[in-house]
Formats: C-alpha cells, sequence, structure tokens
C-alpha cells in the first residue's frame, strides 16, 4: 500500500473546563472540587491514501467533528501524532508547517455561519490566495470568477453578500473559499446537512465531479448512512471518541462486524415495513453524556458485560481492510 497522504496516529483530544473562582475557594476550604475534563476523541488512528474519499460516521457528540479539525490543525492534539505523507507536522517549521497546512482544508457544516456577512464574495474566497500569493490585488476578480464557474455559481455574482444567496448557493461558495487555495485533502463536516434532499444531491454530485477533475482527496464526515454511501470509498465508524470499525463502503453495508455499527444501520430511515432484530440493553443506544459501562449493543456477547467495563476492545483487521473493535472478534 503507498504512504498515506495524511495519518493520524493514536491521537486523543481532551477538554478541560477550569475552576472558577467559587470552586476555587471551596477547594482551598477543602471541598472536593475538581476541573471538569472530556475525552472528545481518544487514541483514534486514522489514514487516508491519496485520492480515497473516507466517510467518518457517529452519532451527535462522539467526536467525529473534533478528529476532522484535529485533522486539518484546527484544533491542537493533546496526544498522539499527525503525519502529513509520513511527516511529522510537529517537527515541521514555520514556514513549511504554513505550505503543508495549506493543502488541507475544512468545509463547515453551516455555510451561512461561516461566512463573513460584512465581506463581499469576492474577498471571502480571495482573500486567502491573495495572502499567500497565489494571486494578484488586479487578477483576484478574475480568479474567484473561475472558481465560481467551477462550483457552478454565476461569476458575476462575486460583488454580492452572503445573504443575497440561498442555503446551496452558500454551500457552493464555502467550497470555492475551500479550493482558493488550491488543497489535495478537503475536511467536509456535514457539508450537505443543512441542505434539502434535492440540492444535497446537486451538491455531492459537484463533490464528486471535483474530486475527478482536481485529484482530491475527501474526509467526509456525516451521520447520514445514504450520503456516506453514495460517496464514500471506506467507511469509518466512530463511537464515544474512538474509531470502532473500518472498512470498504460495500462491505461495511452488507455485512458489518461491530454491534455499534449494526445499530446505526439497523436506525437508519428505510422506506419499509419490517420489525427491526437489533434490541439493545436498556431499548436505546448509549449516549456520550451517558458513557456504558459496559458492552450494550449486544447483550448475547459471550464475554459478558464486564470484560468492556475494565478491558477496551482494540481495533482488529477481521477480513482485506476491515478492521473492528468487539471482543466478539476474540471468539474462535
Amino acid at each position: 500500500m503507498d504512504k498515506a497522504l495524511l495519518e493520524l496516529r493514536d491521537v486523543s483530544k481532551r477538554f478541560v473546563k477550569p475552576l472558577d473562582t467559587a470552586a476555587r475557594i471551596a477547594k482551598a476550604f477543602g471541598a472536593k472540587r475538581e476541573a471538569e475534563v472530556v475525552h472528545a476523541v481518544d487514541h483514534a488512528n486514522l489514514s487516508i491514501q491519496s485520492g480515497e474519499v473516507v466517510g467518518l460516521v457517529g452519532e451527535s457528540g462522539c467526536g467525529k467533528s473534533t478528529l476532522g479539525r484535529m485533522a486539518v490543525g484546527l484544533h491542537t492534539l493533546s496526544s498522539g501524532t499527525r503525519c502529513w505523507q509520513s511527516e511529522d507536522m510537529a517537527q515541521l517549521s514555520g514556514s513549511e508547517l504554513r505550505r503543508r497546512q495549506l493543502a488541507m482544508q475544512m468545509i463547515f457544516q453551516d455555510p451561512y455561519a461561516s461566512l463573513n456577512p460584512r465581506m463581499r464574495i469576492q474577498d471571502i474566497v480571495g482573500e486567502a490566495p491573495l495572502a499567500h500569493g497565489m494571486t494578484t490585488r488586479v487578477e483576484q476578480k478574475d480568479y474567484v470568477a473561475s472558481l465560481l464557474q467551477k462550483v457552478g455559481l454565476d461569476p458575476a455574482l462575486v460583488r454580492r453578500f452572503p445573504h443575497q444567496f440561498s442555503g446551496g448557493q452558500r454551500a457552493r461558495i464555502g467550497i470555492a473559499r475551500a479550493l482558493a487555495v488550491q488543497p489535495e485533502l478537503l475536511v467536509c463536516d456535514e457539508a450537505v446537512a443543512a441542505l434539502d434532499v434535492s440540492i444535497q444531491a446537486q451538491v455531492l454530485n459537484l463533490f464528486i465531479e471535483l474530486r475527478n477533475e482536481l485529484k482530491l482527496t475527501y474526509l467526509f464526515i456525516s451521520h447520514d448512512l445514504g450520503v456516506v454511501r453514495h460517496i464514500s470509498d471506506r467507511v469509518v465508524i466512530m463511537y464515544l471518541g474512538r474509531i470502532v470499525e473500518s472498512s470498504p463502503t460495500a462491505e461495511l453495508f452488507a455485512q458489518a462486524n461491530h454491534p455499534y455499527t449494526s445499530a446505526l444501520l439497523a436506525s437508519a430511515p428505510k422506506l419499509e415495513v419490517k420489525k427491526i432484530d437489533f434490541v439493545a440493553v436498556k431499548g436505546e443506544i448509549p449516549s456520550p453524556l451517558h458513557p456504558p459501562s459496559g458492552c450494550h449493543f449486544h447483550p448475547r456477547c459471550p464475554h459478558a458485560m464486564p470484560r468492556c467495563s475494565v478491558e477496551q476492545p482494540v481495533l482488529k483487521e477481521i477480513a482485506p481492510q476491515h478492521y473492528s473493535a468487539c471482543h466478539l472478534n476474540d471468539v474462535v
């Protein structure tokens, strides 16, 4: 296998909420007060090959957006290593790091909130390439116009403000802004979640066209399994800050291994009437706010619940390019 374009090795992200003044005073007088620590991502490993589309799926709060932001450098790593073409990003000099960072861009979920309402589209899309010397002030308008045309917008609209566009058009502007610095990797964080279904299909087709035309690589973050199935070469499942399964798309949808993946597939809306066989313990999927004490997904697991509560299952290859983290895989 060729070396990965981007690789995250055993990365973790912890957010710490420090004690406020009252809590610090109470602690000084002997009260048990400690800073709150949220383990958003916990020892995750992710590798993305050049030209690949990887779908990252999980419920809200599982850490997938945090992992995406760590991938492009918007969040620092609490621990672990981020590598670009086998180079440790933490070891690069300032100028070299900035050059590498330009190759990784992010498209955000809300195309309106992520666009400055006071700036015209020419400046929103053209600001970064101008700052990095990819175009000049004189050439900026034509540069932006070509990008708008590439994403299916009328180049004559470069002087408009974001509020003058529809949601689908703003999504395309967000894509144009990410493409403006000529990246190799795009991290798309729920990039079509806020759009109507018909517009979603158009934007997804645009992503596919841009991939073929510009040789792009995608990390496509979504909770919509239908979207991920349509666009991804490989699907990675994330639960409570950990990656629990990774597999080629067709195999995962045909033969999921991890019980949580089965739960997600069973809960996806379908236009058919039938009974869902999967029944989770306590009748619900555990929430990140209420982590499970053991395996809540497979009540018939031969290892029973205590093992999962004391021993974290590791990601193992159970078939070619298919990895899963479940103690059920230890059973011969």
